[in-house]
């Protein structure tokens, strides 16, 4: 794939496929902007939600599992470059906490719009830097362990489901971050929620450090995508015969309904916090056939996904706040329309929006990437 990224083919599509996962989520973030009076609920309600949002959302939900498990991947290949091995223990440590704090501190702020913020959602970011300081006690373990343990994790959190505790009790506040989604802070002037609990995640993001040497400069293209051919459809194999079945690996079970569409749509109606086995067999089943298929493709739509990907905290920070002073900006242009809000009539105005925004923020994440590129500046490079 010459031409996308300096830094060879490999990179390339590890690039390409996090921008085309973040481009994704622009649809979810702009609906939850600009349509949010149509909030889905998780799992989403197959017989309340139209068709075109059920599956608008359900396309934003590829985006964590595979910006988590390119995570780890990253990490492998930051700790093998071409000069030789070295310990990502420090970085990912130092990363790690990096993005803890951004979401409390920047995050937070372009979500709610208030500064200091009155309700804390602890999200994907955080859960990415808190699997990051994970991986960073972890990564020493043999290929062979790491991969028994995030396959564990990945397909035993489910059967932890039935525990549970109230708030109040010794277990609450470990459980909650660990496995159960729900408020650590339910009251006073700062409320604290975890949205993305963190023990599947770190399953993912060890599998991701493990699929590494999938990439490593001695795995030719042909075998890289052979392998990856090879998870992504044992994994779809997998999911169908456990969903089909309705045996295990989701909470709710999918349902014949009055047509096959919403038939169709409630066996992919998956639980995302946590993720479920189901829900993540589907994500990254899917994303390791796309990445697949990526192999030694180029196109100018893909180095325009590469861009994107090149710079991913940068692009995630700027299309948050610009999405918050849209909104700030239409509330005081047109007046609110729904609440204190202004909001779109129609689903079709989310997609157009997108669909502008994408180009419009090409250009900064492009002048970004090179600058990152060129500096000396250590800190630039945690964006």
């Amino acid at each position: 794939m010459t031409g996308i990224s300096m830094r060879g083919p490999r990179v390339a599509a590890i690039d390409v496929m996090r921008g085309l996962v973040m481009m994704i989520m622009m649809v979810d973030h702009v609906r939850e902007t600009f349509f949010l009076r149509w909030q889905v609920s998780d799992p989403m309600n197959v017989t309340e939600t139209a068709p075109e949002l059920f599956f608008s959302r359900l396309a934003a939900h590829f985006c964590a599992p595979m910006f988590v498990f390119l995570t780890g991947l990253s990490a492998w290949l930051y700790a093998h470059p071409s000069a030789g091995p070295r310990s990502p223990a420090a970085f990912l440590f130092k990363r790690g906490l990096f993005l803890v704090a951004l979401e409390i501190c920047v995050v937070s702020v372009a979500w709610t719009g208030r500064v200091p913020p009155t309700t804390l959602y602890l999200q994907v970011i955080w859960v990415i830097g808190l699997a990051m300081v994970a991986l960073a006690l972890l990564h020493r373990l043999p290929r062979g362990v790491l991969i028994a343990l995030g396959l564990v994790i990945v397909f035993g959190h489910n059967a932890l489901t039935p525990i549970a505790f109230q708030p109040g009790d010794a277990g609450y506040i470990p459980w909650t971050i660990l496995h159960d989604r729900g408020w650590l802070v339910a009251e006073g002037a700062l409320k604290i929620k975890v949205s993305y609990p963190l023990l599947p995640w770190i399953g993912v993001i060890v599998l991701g450090y493990a699929a590494g040497p999938w990439y490593a400069a001695a795995t030719t293209p042909a075998q890289r995508r052979k392998l990856l051919l090879r998870a992504g459809v044992m994994a779809l194999s997998l999911l169908a015969v456990l969903r089909g079945l309705n045996v295990y690996g989701e909470t709710l079970p999918w349902q014949p309904q009055g047509d096959a569409l919403h038939t169709f749509m409630s066996f992919l109606n998956l639980t995302k916090y946590p993720p479920s086995l189901a829900f993540l067999l589907l994500t990254l089943g899917v994303g390791l056939l796309v990445l697949a298929w990526l192999e030694q493709r180029d196109s100018w739509f893909l180095r325009v996904c590469a861009t994107f990907g090149g710079a991913p905290m940068f692009y995630y920070l700027l299309h948050l706040y610009v999405l918050l002073a849209m909104q700030m900006l239409a509330v005081a242009w047109f007046g609110p329309s729904y609440g204190r809000r202004y909001e779109f009539d129609s689903l079709w105005q989310v997609w157009v929006l997108t669909a502008v925004l994408i180009p419009l923020l090409y250009w900064p994440c492009r002048a970004f990437g090179q600058f990152k590129r060129r500096t000396t500046m250590a800190w630039v490079r945690y964006l």
